[in-house]
């Protein structure tokens, strides 16, 4: 069984893959908005689960802000208008409560800014979020396995200090040259810095919501991997955090 469950995450794996690669040649806007909306609106879904949320009338709104942001050019801006939206309503109708809205934070926020920075930075910024993510993934696997001893947080028992350092520092000198053809190296080396300790704290997030909810993984969509959140928490958070320097730096 363990060895069908291998490779079952190992053909996930590359067809995920190709799948990003294929969106990633085509470089279309409206085709990275309907890929990201797929994964967005998937997630949202897990999402609304996992805040135990009991209205089960959301999605169209989901969908509303997505087709927004489509139209309109400051796409991570949507959500903000999304908070100011629902907190009139809740000011008008006391008996709406504020966990309908965690959805439309989490994932949200992460995927209009992914969005986002396709449109303003181009294709090459998701190569080096996507890179500097993965990056910390592997490398806090390969090192915590090898050397790993201290743990790191209750939230996730398996990671270890060790672990999360050298995935840091791997992300961080491997991530930073995916940058540079967008910034110079020691700003990519600045930027891949921060957006890798988000990522670590993404996928904690997760993991945190997972634990509240009783459940081992977002949903069981992907053969071998689980849900979509499980596969994009530390892009949700890695993505805000270039976004922002991005900006601030560029």
């Amino acid at each position: 069984m363990a060895l069908f469950s291998d490779k079952e995450r190992v053909v996930t794996g590359i067809v995920l893959l190709a799948a990003v690669l294929l969106v990633g040649l085509i470089d279309n806007f409206f085709v990275m908005w309907l890929f990201l909306g797929v994964v967005y609106l998937l997630a949202f879904k897990e999402a609304v689960k996992l805040f135990g949320v009991e209205r089960d009338n959301l999605l169209p709104y989901a969908v509303g802000i997505w087709l927004l942001a489509a139209l309109y050019p400051y796409g991570d801006d949507l959500f903000v208008l999304a908070g100011v939206a629902y907190a009139s309503a809740v000011a008008y109708n006391k008996n709406l409560p504020w966990r309908d809205f965690f959805p439309f934070i989490y994932p949200t926020a992460g995927m209009l800014f992914i969005l986002t920075m396709y449109e303003e930075y181009g294709v090459m910024a998701l190569l080096w979020l996507l890179a500097v993510v993965a990056l910390t993934d592997v490398g806090a696997y390969a090192v915590g396995k090898s050397i790993g001893k201290t743990p790191f947080c209750e939230t996730s028992p398996n990671k270890t200090m060790e672990g999360v350092a050298g995935g840091i520092a791997v992300a961080t000198l491997g991530g930073m040259f995916f940058g540079l053809s967008i910034v110079d190296l020691s700003v990519a080396f600045f930027i891949s810095f921060f957006v890798s300790v988000a990522s670590v704290f993404g996928d904690l997030f997760e993991s945190s919501l997972k634990r509240a909810a009783g459940v081992k993984d977002s949903g069981d969509i992907l053969p071998g991997h689980g849900g979509v959140l499980d596969r994009i928490d530390g892009y949700l958070f890695g993505a805000v955090v270039m976004l922002v320097l991005l900006r601030g730096l560029v």
